[in-house]
């Protein structure tokens, strides 16, 4: 018979490795958008405005939000809402896809038109993600926060790079 304390253990010990994969994927996936299919010269080139973030912070802060996603995800996904709401998932998913297409679309293949509907329609589903997990678990909802002011900045960029 296991102690009570080993069932903790055990359960914590589930909880650390569904953490870490749940912030893992999403954030290897998107390292791996970023190196292989994250940015052309063109970027480099174009005469900007002063305010433009250069290559690197766009990379490093799509980073962090695909984390702040993938731990917020987690927090869903440890309330049962996933299981619980379909609609929950498929939100995040749309939200996972259209972020890792959006960096190849709009600096490797130039469609800034293209990439500015991408954008728009993942703000949408960062909207949905954000209210849905709210309902969930309101830490989760908070999470998606810096997310969609980071999906505005996109926005107002990808914007700019199609009247470029």
């Amino acid at each position: 018979m296991r102690t009570r304390r080993e069932k903790r253990m055990a359960m914590a010990k589930r909880g650390i490795r569904s953490l870490a994969i749940a912030v893992a994927l999403p954030l290897s996936l998107n390292l791996i958008n970023i190196c292989l299919l994250g940015s052309s010269n063109g970027y480099g080139t174009v005469s900007k405005p002063f305010w433009f973030l250069p290559m690197w912070v766009l990379h490093f802060t799509c980073l962090a939000s695909s984390f702040l996603m993938g731990l917020s995800a987690w927090l869903v996904w440890v309330e049962g809402g996933f299981h619980n709401e379909p609609t929950t998932l498929s939100l995040y998913m749309a939200q996972l896809g259209l972020s890792l297409a959006w960096n190849p679309i709009v600096f490797r293949m130039g469609a800034t038109w293209i990439g500015l509907v991408v954008c728009l329609a993942m703000y949408g589903a960062l909207v949905g993600c954000s209210r849905h997990f709210k309902e969930i678990n309101p830490i989760a909802g908070d999470l998606v926060k810096p997310c969609l002011a980071w999906a505005t900045i996109l926005a107002i960029v990808n914007l700019k790079l199609v009247f470029l």
